[in-house]
């Protein structure tokens, strides 16, 4: 699934996803054949991650070893 963010100016109900009820500034996931329906309407979605992205992880820290 890929994820956009709803940037419009108030809350909207989004019939394609349920009739989900999506808030300015909420993160949702959509279907990843439909991500370019959210994203070719910049005032409304803008991308936040693509179709087929793979989940970033974090990259761990060096273990600090002890001497002695």
């Amino acid at each position: 699934m890929a994820r956009v963010r709803f940037v419009g100016p108030e809350q909207v109900t989004v019939p394609e996803l349920g009739g989900r009820t999506v808030e300015p500034d909420e993160i949702v996931e959509v279907p990843d054949d439909r991500f370019e329906g959210y994203v070719c309407q910049p005032a409304n979605w803008e991308p936040v991650e693509e179709p087929g992205a793979t989940k970033k992880t974090a990259a761990k820290a060096p273990q600090k070893t002890t001497e002695g």
